[in-house]
Protein backbone atom coordinates (compact mmCIF):
# COMPACT_ATOMS: atom_id res chain seq x y z
CA UNK A 1 0.00 0.00 0.00
CA UNK A 2 2.48 2.20 1.09
CA UNK A 3 4.50 2.06 -2.72
CA UNK A 4 1.47 2.89 -4.29
CA UNK A 5 0.77 5.97 -2.75
CA UNK A 6 3.92 6.70 -2.93
CA UNK A 7 4.05 5.96 -6.83
CA UNK A 8 1.08 8.01 -6.97
CA UNK A 9 2.19 10.61 -4.64
CA UNK A 10 5.53 11.09 -7.53
CA UNK A 11 3.00 11.39 -10.75
CA UNK A 12 1.14 13.73 -8.83
CA UNK A 13 4.26 15.71 -8.01
CA UNK A 14 5.29 15.86 -11.59
CA UNK A 15 1.83 16.75 -13.07
CA UNK A 16 2.23 19.72 -10.56
CA UNK A 17 5.25 20.88 -11.86
CA UNK A 18 4.23 20.70 -15.12
CA UNK A 19 0.97 22.87 -13.96
CA UNK A 20 3.30 25.36 -12.59
CA UNK A 21 5.45 25.85 -15.82
CA UNK A 22 2.50 26.29 -18.13
CA UNK A 23 0.72 28.90 -16.51
CA UNK A 24 1.09 32.62 -17.65
CA UNK A 25 4.86 34.55 -17.03
CA UNK A 26 4.41 37.22 -14.75
CA UNK A 27 7.71 38.73 -15.64
CA UNK A 28 11.15 36.99 -15.25
CA UNK A 29 9.00 33.42 -13.70
CA UNK A 30 9.50 30.26 -15.35
CA UNK A 31 6.46 30.06 -16.86
CA UNK A 32 6.23 28.47 -20.58
CA UNK A 33 2.61 28.85 -21.05
CA UNK A 34 0.50 31.26 -22.64
CA UNK A 35 1.53 35.04 -22.84
CA UNK A 36 -0.48 38.02 -23.06
CA UNK A 37 -0.43 37.77 -27.06
CA UNK A 38 -3.43 35.42 -27.00
CA UNK A 39 -5.59 37.99 -25.11
CA UNK A 40 -8.86 36.01 -25.78
CA UNK A 41 -7.40 32.55 -24.41
CA UNK A 42 -5.44 33.86 -21.39
CA UNK A 43 -8.17 34.56 -19.26
CA UNK A 44 -10.30 30.96 -19.57
CA UNK A 45 -6.73 29.00 -19.28
CA UNK A 46 -5.50 30.66 -16.58
CA UNK A 47 -8.67 30.42 -14.18
CA UNK A 48 -8.28 26.84 -15.37
CA UNK A 49 -4.76 26.41 -14.69
CA UNK A 50 -5.06 28.20 -11.45
CA UNK A 51 -7.71 25.85 -10.56
CA UNK A 52 -6.08 22.79 -11.64
CA UNK A 53 -3.25 23.60 -9.88
CA UNK A 54 -4.49 24.23 -6.69
CA UNK A 55 -6.65 20.96 -6.93
CA UNK A 56 -3.57 18.80 -7.71
CA UNK A 57 -1.48 20.70 -4.66
CA UNK A 58 -4.11 20.00 -2.68
CA UNK A 59 -4.26 15.84 -3.72
CA UNK A 60 -0.36 16.60 -3.32
CA UNK A 61 -0.82 17.03 0.45
CA UNK A 62 -3.26 14.74 1.06
CA UNK A 63 -1.31 12.03 -0.53
CA UNK A 64 1.55 13.48 1.30
CA UNK A 65 -0.05 13.53 4.87
CA UNK A 66 -1.26 10.07 4.25
CA UNK A 67 2.37 8.45 3.70
CA UNK A 68 3.65 10.39 6.48
CA UNK A 69 0.61 8.43 8.40
CA UNK A 70 1.46 5.29 6.67
CA UNK A 71 4.91 4.96 8.11
CA UNK A 72 4.69 6.29 11.05
CA UNK A 73 3.18 2.71 12.45
CA UNK A 74 5.99 0.91 11.12
CA UNK A 75 8.12 3.43 13.98
CA UNK A 76 8.79 1.44 17.64
CA UNK A 77 8.52 3.58 20.22
CA UNK A 78 12.66 4.78 21.61
CA UNK A 79 13.34 6.00 24.77
CA UNK A 80 14.28 8.91 25.22
CA UNK A 81 18.26 10.84 24.99
CA UNK A 82 17.73 12.32 28.25
CA UNK A 83 16.66 8.89 30.17
CA UNK A 84 19.72 7.20 28.29
CA UNK A 85 22.41 9.67 29.48
CA UNK A 86 21.12 9.44 32.88
CA UNK A 87 21.05 5.49 32.74
CA UNK A 88 25.30 5.76 31.67
CA UNK A 89 26.05 8.45 34.71
CA UNK A 90 27.57 5.47 36.63
CA UNK A 91 30.12 4.78 33.53
CA UNK A 92 31.97 7.56 34.45
CA UNK A 93 35.35 7.36 34.51
CA UNK A 94 36.48 8.20 38.34
CA UNK A 95 39.60 10.47 38.57
CA UNK A 96 43.08 8.57 39.65
CA UNK A 97 44.09 9.66 42.70
CA UNK A 98 47.64 11.52 43.07
CA UNK A 99 50.57 9.53 43.91
CA UNK A 100 52.65 12.15 45.26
Amino acid sequence: MENILLIINVIIAVVLVILILFQKSEGGALGIGVSQDNFMFSRSSGNFLTKATAIVATLFIICSLGLTILSRGELTPTTSVIDKIEENTDDAPKVPENNN
